[in-house]
């Protein structure tokens, strides 16, 4: 057992660095092939936090476990939003103007909806991942238009896009960025396998199902990366990347993570994951909205009052998991 504990520590390491090492390796590499930073901050960058996430579901669904899939796609939203959210807010308030942000909010408790309606009948079809991964690659589309067309004669004003632009990597060697490129190929994968099977022993050894697993231990430590970029982004006064991160990350989970369980074992899933885990995502979601836009539609500050009721929010979850797995 230690050593299956000690493995899956040290394979969510490996695949947290490795996916940064991709990153960093493909927004270098298309930096030095003459892509604006604009695209790459909102595509390569943006999409890298939920690397760990999508090779994740696809590991466990492609081993016939997509239920840790799930969990890990659903419990990644609930953990980016009341722990990553709420701690980011205690450390320090966020005061947020980015227009993108503010439309993007509505678009995920949309898109949130949906995948709790998908679920609903405990049943995911390749069609419903179909679906979803198809809105992936609409939603990309449609944000670099609109980005595109707004920058066509003039910089962006808008904080976020600002901020995204600043956090791609400098331009190194193409030599050096398709070196770091292949070192996240190999270990991505590679430690996905080791995370999904030390997981899946140490669910079966205290009989524990794969959806807990992945709601829990895997969805915390896939959403290391937003930690720690949003702690990274108040630091640097950022407050609307901050933001900007784990809303977009919560958006991909849905739209390009959870999809491939359905594209790869689409079938039954666990009936919790309708009756408790997708609610309270949809709840969660909703109240981050509400948390928001309660008052106005204008600027609006994320104090620490509402990181600590966040906080309490995911406490809450955690105890409602752990309460019924020993009843």
């Amino acid at each position: 057992m230690l050593v299956h504990v000690l493995i899956l520590l040290v394979s969510l390491v490996v695949l947290v660095w490795s996916a940064d090492k991709f990153v960093f390796g493909a927004s270098s590499l298309a930096r030095n092939m003459g892509i604006s930073p604009m695209i790459i901050g909102l595509t390569i960058v943006a999409m890298g936090s939920s690397a760990p996430e999508m090779m994740t579901a696809a590991t466990a669904s492609l081993q016939g476990n997509p239920n840790l899939g799930i969990g890990n796609a659903i419990g990644s939203n609930i953990t980016n939003i009341a722990l990553v959210l709420g701690i980011t807010a205690l450390f320090q308030p966020l005061t947020v103007s980015s227009s993108t942000i503010k439309r993007e909010i509505p678009l995920l408790l949309a898109i949130t909806a949906i995948a709790y309606l998908m679920l609903f009948d405990d049943y995911f079809s390749f069609i419903e991942g179909f679906i979803l991964i198809t809105g992936f690659v609409f939603y990309i589309v449609t944000l670099l238009v609109i980005t595109l067309n707004r920058t066509k004669n003039f910089p962006s004003d808008d904080p976020m896009i600002i901020e995204a632009e600043k956090e791609v990597p400098d331009a190194v060697s193409t030599k050096q960025s398709v070196l770091w490129l292949i070192v996240g190929i190999i270990l991505l994968p590679l430690s996905a396998t080791y995370l999904v099977d030390s997981s899946i022993f140490i669910a079966k050894t205290f009989g524990i199902s794969d959806l807990v697993i992945g709601l829990t231990i895997v969805a915390i430590g896939t959403s290391l990366p937003e930690l720690a970029a949003s702690i990274m982004s108040i630091l640097k006064k950022e407050d609307d990347l901050a933001l900007g991160n784990i809303i977009g990350s919560n958006i991909f989970n849905i739209l390009a993570v959870l999809s491939l369980t359905g594209l790869i074992a689409p079938g039954n899933v666990d009936p919790n994951a309708a009756t408790r885990d997708a609610p309270y995502m949809l709840g969660v979601t909703l109240l981050l909205l509400v948390l928001c836009f309660g008052r106005r539609f204008g600027n609006f500050r994320i104090t620490r009052l509402k990181g600590g009721l966040l906080l309490l929010v995911f406490i809450a979850y955690q105890i409602l998991l752990f309460s019924q797995l020993r009843s």
